[in-house]
């Protein structure tokens, strides 16, 4: 299990959502870091005074800047240091791939990241990778990303049960098929709706059938102008996707994922309207009008041209307000129909 370090300093308290995530918090201030949650200092020795210290079972705060100070990195996990924050001047890659290799398992390594895309990095190093990240930044976007690579796990969503008040053909419109650059299982898919207020979980195209093959890395997503997830706190509209973009998988149970965008593909084809009702919320979404499009139930999952008012289907409720460019406004009045 990867570890994830956050550092925080006393002008930025940390929040519900860095204490909810971070193994290790780390506060810094002007003489010294403290790891909160194991109440240990960490030192951060100089080459001339790394000689004369006691490192078993410390943790030490080094950066690499040549040979020697990697050499003196291999040296104190050697004594039995029990952690290794590392960060780099110049070079990244190559520094973390001596380490990984030279150190072995004698003390944790973590890597000192600014963002997602480095943490990313140093998680894959050498394919091992580091034994976790410590991110510096407290940016709630960068955090939910980093998190989402370190402890893909971790992230769910919270999804409700809906019951299907109605269906009804309405025609032909441009519907998307995202293909993204992941396999899903039954029960995967993305979340698609016309109201952001409420998205129904669309599953990926995963059952075989007499008529085509089953392409589990596809969700035919609905119409053009429905919502999807553009991560955990934003939205887009489907039109908008392309490839290379991210987007969210959802499992059944709420837990989620990121993926690539391989292609989008827009064609004209029958369209259904669906309407659902769960609490005092009325959601819609608009979908394609065929066999092959499944919405996820509570057990399962159902093509939509079998569902019947009464069925239970999955979705997840957001929070009431408005969306300004995909980002939840609450206190913003809007009414969606």
């Amino acid at each position: 299990m990867k570890e994830l370090w956050i550092e925080t300093s006393k002008q930025n308290t940390p929040t519900d959502l860095i204490n909810q995530y971070g193994d290790v918090i780390v506060e810094r201030d002007t003489a010294s870091f403290i790891a909160l949650k194991q109440e240990h200092p960490i030192l951060s020795p100089t080459v001339s005074s790394f000689e004369s210290l006691e490192v078993k079972g410390k943790i030490l705060r080094i950066c690499i800047s040549d040979k020697s100070t990697e050499n003196m990195i291999v040296e104190a996990a050697e004594r039995g240091a029990s952690y290794l924050l590392i960060s780099t001047t110049n070079w990244r890659v190559i520094p973390l791939e001596n380490l990984i290799a030279r150190i072995n398992g004698k003390s944790k390594l973590i890597a000192e990241v600014t963002n997602a895309e480095e943490a990313k990095v140093a998680l894959e190093t050498l394919e091992l990778g580091t034994d976790g990240v410590l991110l510096r930044s407290t940016h709630l976007e960068e955090i939910l990303k980093t998190v989402a690579i370190v402890k893909p796990e971790a992230l769910k969503l919270e999804m409700a049960v809906a019951k299907i008040i109605s269906t009804k053909p309405i025609g032909n419109g441009a519907r998307v098929c995202v293909d993204t650059c992941d396999l899903m299982a039954p029960g995967d898919g993305i979340l698609v709706g016309s109201q952001s207020a409420g998205l129904f979980l669309v599953e990926a195209e995963v059952h075989e059938n007499p008529y085509v093959a089953s392409r589990p890395f596809r969700v035919n997503a609905g119409s053009l102008s429905m919502y999807t997830l553009g991560n955990l706190q934003t939205t887009r509209y489907l039109q908008e996707l392309k490839a290379g973009d991210e987007v969210v998988i959802i499992r059944q149970d709420g837990k989620t994922r990121k993926t690539n965008v391989g292609r989008i593909k827009i064609e004209i084809r029958p369209l259904i309207l669906i309407e659902a009702q769960s609490g005092d919320k009325l959601i819609k979404t608009i979908l394609q009008n065929a066999e092959t499009i499944r919405v996820v139930m509570p057990n399962g999952s159902k093509p939509v041209t079998e569902l019947k008012p009464g069925d239970e289907v999955i979705v997840h409720l957001t929070a009431k307000g408005g969306r300004h460019f995909g980002v939840s406004v609450p206190d913003e009045t809007v009414i969606e129909k």
